[in-house]
């Protein structure tokens, strides 16, 4: 995974800060998870430090995240962390315990902002951030923390994945099984019909929006999967013709994660003229089918179930986020609005106000278990 730093500050300069614990959850804690009443698991406000809605908007839907939280929780994370990149991935693991395991309404998670803080302070500043930028730099840093090395041999057969059939290096981590997808590209030389064909990680899928009115996911996802054609300057050199030359391109899911995240692209940036499109997305909350963009060899996990929604309010130099999230122990849906909190109904996830969508393939556990001793 690649990290992707660094976001526009004045001093890039990287300190540590430690987390003030560095013990796993202890078994006492651990019991206590077990017998707090259900409706207190995972439905805890965040406090606001200063414009940081778009960071709690984040840290409440990874929090929904069943298999992560218990992977923190559990103190399993003790095990795999690297010794010169911790403190981001220490902190988060105690803003997840505390938002399952704490006797309070809301808590802060100001230790954890302090740690990715000194890595990009940008996020120090109290002015708004972009929630989509802040989850991936959460992610990579996570992974970077985390992640652990081995080498595998590829057996796949078929022209689409010849690049593939070598024994490679790989990074593991607890993001990569769940967060990580890959795309696949073919490309096409429309003068030899020559066919090559490019493999591309991804956390986090940005989707355009064909309407400015009113379009459904679907729409938005044929959109991104659709045939491009590529001519005059963005034309690619053809190893056949020895020259550049027009090129159709398309793009189709070679490995899908267990848990994909949708970028609503919103944001319009055309030179300097900035808008945001307010366009009503209907996205389904059950059943997903992605089938129509997954390679057919690698087609497990098709259909996806919605777990979260980050919504944002407002404009491009200023607004709100909030948070959707469903809840694995009752298995009702909240609104997270930094420290207010609220059940809603189903019919109400659905809104025109959606910027990140998170769907898993496989319907959440509760995340109780304890790490083996």
């Amino acid at each position: 995974m690649t990290s992707q730093r660094p976001l526009p500050a004045d001093d890039f300069s990287i300190y540590y800060v430690l987390a003030e614990c560095t013990d796993p959850p202890d078994a006492p804690a651990l019991a206590e998870l077990r017998a707090s009443p259900p409706r207190r698991q995972g439905v805890t406000g965040l406090r606001n430090l200063g414009n940081t809605c778009y960071m709690n908007a984040i840290l409440q839907c990874l929090c929904s995240v069943s298999p992560l939280v218990e992977y923190f929780v559990s103190g399993k994370y003790i095990t795999a962390l690297q010794r010169d990149c911790r403190e981001v991935a220490t902190a988060f693991a105690y803003v997840m315990t505390d938002m399952w395991l704490g006797d309070s309404e809301c808590v802060s998670p100001e230790v954890f902002r302090s740690a990715l803080g000194s890595l990009y302070p940008a996020f120090m500043k109290k002015t708004q951030q972009d929630a989509q930028e802040f989850l991936i730099y959460v992610l990579n840093e996570l992974h970077e923390a985390l992640k652990k090395y081995h080498r595998k041999r590829s057996h796949e057969k078929g022209s689409v994945l010849r690049c593939c059939r070598k024994v490679i290096a790989s990074e593991s981590s607890i993001i990569t099984q769940l967060f990580e997808g890959q795309l696949n590209y073919s490309i096409m030389c429309l003068k030899c019909e020559n066919c090559t064909y490019k493999n591309e990680v991804f956390t986090v899928l940005s989707l355009p929006i064909p309407s400015e009115y009113e379009c459904s996911l679907q729409d938005c996802l044929q959109c991104f999967f659709q045939q491009d054609t590529l001519t005059w300057n963005n034309q690619i050199h053809c190893s056949f013709c020895e020259t550049k030359q027009e090129t159709a391109v398309r793009a189709s899911i070679s490995k899908a994660p267990k848990i994909i995240i949708f970028h609503l692209k919103r944001f319009d940036i055309l030179g300097t003229m900035k808008r945001k499109l307010r366009t009503d997305i209907h996205y389904p909350l059950t059943n997903l089918d992605l089938t129509p963009y997954i390679c057919p060899v690698f087609r497990k996990h098709p259909k996806y179930n919605l777990c979260a929604v980050v919504n944002h309010f407002g404009d491009l130099d200023g607004g709100h986020y909030t948070a959707f999230c469903k809840n694995s122990v009752t298995q009702a849906w909240y609104s997270f609005d930094d420290t207010r909190v609220s059940e809603i109904p189903d019919t109400s996830v659905q809104t025109a106000t959606a910027y990140l969508l998170f769907y898993s393939c496989q319907p959440f556990s509760i995340p109780i278990k304890k790490c083996k001793s």
